[in-house]
């Protein structure tokens, strides 16, 4: 009899599904003890940012620079630390996922199975006339029983062909966060790679300053300033430099000032310099003014693209002895007609050509090029008024590429990006 069938094939799935269950149980303890450990990673990063903004918001002096790149380290570790976690978990969960989407296609065998039974019964009574049933020797129980069977196996065909259209869309449900899970994987790993070099980056900073200050105060108070002297110098060279420039710029060629067209390029946000002077109650870029907006960043902090675009270059100005510029950078031109660049990263994560959304991982800050301490700069650009090309008029830049532009392109990242 079908029923008999139905009924083991069901007894069978379900002993597989509870042994399934007690393992996915098993995988869900570790999963939430996991999370609890990624909770306490996050608060001892969140101390490490609270004593690292102390120490900068301190004195410059040696010790506390030192100070502030111990901490730095240490909160790159928990950063690393923390990482793993959330990698190993998402694997975990990864494989929950690929365990449910086999018992679901487990169960949609079964109810298969159940309906092509039915079907084929179906047909077999189905061939069969009320005159054969009645001819055919049975009593009249049996007989009532045998048309009793026929609307049975017609229910069964229905109940089951709506658990399959159920089944499916979950299935389907499933597979999309499957997906999503694999693409965070990989995001996390990327991560994971560039707070590595981060560290590195980090390690050898430390050992650059104390062997260039032999651990003494007042060298290291000459190399701040000599330093802030470099970077003022290098800002009046190419704000003359660029002064010159003179590129065609339409100015229907790039959305007018409004908050919120892009993305901040932080988690949390601190502005330490904003840009430009207002000038005829217009924010501008003049001689003597900054010419982007920058952030608080320890060494390390994920740096991300403010808008969807293209990485049109990269580069590190610290390989030209003396050309105090952005250090390493990253410039991104968006489909809107607006560029952005991210200066003093420590870490590239991206390369030429490649195609980013809003949010994608571009780097990590740093304190590379003209900075006198770990921050993020940047600066914002009509498209059609930067060019990215070799500094050959400049005195300690000669033959660095890097982005220059008409004195006009620049505009207020601030005006821009969500209000504060």
């Amino acid at each position: 009899m079908i029923w008999k069938y139905i009924l083991a094939t069901f007894f069978t799935f379900s002993a597989t599904l509870l042994s399934a269950q007690t393992g996915e149980s098993d995988l869900q303890n570790r999963i939430d003890e996991r999370n609890n450990q990624i909770r306490q990673l996050e608060e001892e990063i969140r101390q490490y940012n609270l004593e690292i903004n102390n120490t900068s918001s301190q004195a410059k002096s040696l010790v506390n620079t030192i100070k502030t790149l111990d901490l730095t380290k240490k909160k790159i570790g928990a950063d690393i630390n923390l990482t793993q976690k959330k990698i190993t978990n998402t694997e975990s969960n990864i494989s929950q996922l690929n365990r449910e989407i086999g018992l679901t296609e487990d169960h949609i065998n079964v109810n298969k199975d159940a309906v092509i039974s039915a079907l084929r019964n179906s047909a077999v009574l189905g061939d069969m006339s009320l005159i054969d049933i009645i001819l055919s020797n049975k009593n009249l129980s049996d007989i009532w029983g045998e048309i009793d069977n026929i609307n049975q196996i017609q229910s069964v065909i229905r109940e089951k062909s709506k658990e399959l259209t159920v089944l499916k869309t979950g299935m389907e449900e499933k597979q999309t966060v499957l997906g999503k899970q694999k693409r965070d994987l990989l995001n996390l790993k990327q991560d994971l790679s560039g707070k590595k070099l981060a560290v590195e980056y980090t390690t050898k900073e430390q050992g650059q300053l104390l062997s260039q200050t032999k651990n003494k105060e007042q060298t290291y108070k000459e190399l701040v300033k000599t330093k802030e002297e470099q970077k003022l110098q290098f800002e009046r060279e190419i704000y003359e430099y660029e002064s010159q420039l003179h590129y065609l710029i339409d100015r229907n060629s790039y959305p007018l000032p409004q908050n919120g067209i892009l993305s901040w390029p932080l988690e949390n946000i601190f502005v330490t310099q904003k840009f430009g002077k207002t000038i005829g109650a217009e924010k501008l870029y003049a001689s003597g003014t900054h010419n982007g907006v920058d952030f608080r960043a320890s060494i390390g902090t994920k740096v991300k693209a403010s808008l969807y675009g293209t990485v049109v270059g990269t580069g590190n100005t610290d390989i030209y002895p003396g050309c105090y510029s952005f250090g390493k950078w990253v410039m991104i031109r968006h489909d809107s007609g607006l560029s952005t660049i991210y200066a003093h990263l420590s870490v590239i994560s991206v390369s030429s050509g490649q195609r980013l959304d809003t949010d994608d991982l571009v780097g990590f800050s740093g304190n590379t090029g003209y900075s006198t301490g770990p921050h993020l700069h940047i600066s914002l650009y009509a498209t059609q008024g930067v060019r990215i090309e070799k500094y050959v008029n400049s005195r300690g830049c000669k033959e660095a590429t890097m982005p220059l532009a008409d004195i006009r392109a620049y505009l207020d990242p601030l005006a821009y990006y969500p209000k504060l």
